[in-house]
């Protein structure tokens, strides 16, 4: 598969002056392995920096959002847009996964639609464009994109949380024990396996869900027992966390 990195510079409106910093960035490994090229290397090291430096640009944007939160509240909305399923849908808003470079076992199995996937070839994104042209350009890429989806909120009428953790809260607000999360199925093969987890209150079972990863189907699960506890008030914002009016 061959790329026309125009069409990609214009998608994310940013024209590189190293154009194989870009091409890097969008290659993953299972392209990598299968086209050893010389002097081409996959995108791994490049989300690794870039995990960093969305980081950093998120933390600069929720400080700057919503000056009267605390560290803890800022950290929550920081963690919903870090995870791999908010990076996954930024991706997709730029059209990445049109342009990510797969290997053809991954591509047959899907790969284009696959959050860790997507999640880590925006982060190697913006790894590259830190290399390429610095910090102020990562925060015109990104910025935009965050004010889209968290600066409509107002944090003095909503609480952000994930599932999981705002299920346990909830409980420990009412000096009940905190949720077990037991697998009851785990079916298919090693590298495409479905989970079935059940959340229960001590001995009482209060939702079950399915998921591709554990941690996934235990979020399910925490967010159906929650939606019967908190019904209407909850308003999921991405696939693992949501608002709720305070």
């Amino acid at each position: 598969m061959t790329i026309n990195l125009t069409r990609v510079e214009k998608s994310i409106g940013l024209s590189f002056r190293n154009k194989d910093l870009l091409l890097r960035g969008l290659t993953h490994s299972s392209y990598a392995y299968e086209n050893q090229v010389k002097g081409r290397t996959d995108n791994e090291v490049l989300e690794f920096l870039g995990d960093s430096v969305v980081g950093l640009v998120l933390a600069d944007f929720f400080c700057a959002t919503y000056p009267d939160l605390a560290e803890g509240e800022l950290s929550k909305y920081k963690a919903a847009a870090a995870s791999t399923p908010a990076l996954s849908e930024l991706a997709q808003k730029i059209k990445l996964d049109k342009y990510i470079l797969l290997g053809k076992g991954e591509e047959k199995s899907g790969g284009r639609k696959k959050r860790t996937i997507l999640a880590g070839a925006f982060e190697a994104l913006l790894g590259a464009i830190y290399l390429d042209q610095g910090y102020e350009a990562c925060r015109r890429l990104l910025l935009p994109l965050l004010d889209r989806s968290y600066k409509i909120l107002d944090s003095r009428r909503f609480l952000i949380n994930n599932y999981k953790s705002a299920l346990q809260e909830h409980f420990q607000k009412e000096n009940l024990p905190a949720p077990v999360y037991k697998t009851l199925t785990s079916v298919g093969p090693d590298h495409k396996k479905t989970f079935l987890v059940e959340v229960y209150l001590g001995h009482y079972p209060l939702a079950k869900a399915k998921g591709d990863s554990k941690k996934k189907a235990e979020q399910r699960a925490a967010q159906i027992a929650l939606k019967s506890l908190l019904g209407k008030k909850m308003k999921t914002l991405t696939a693992e966390t949501f608002i709720v009016k305070k």
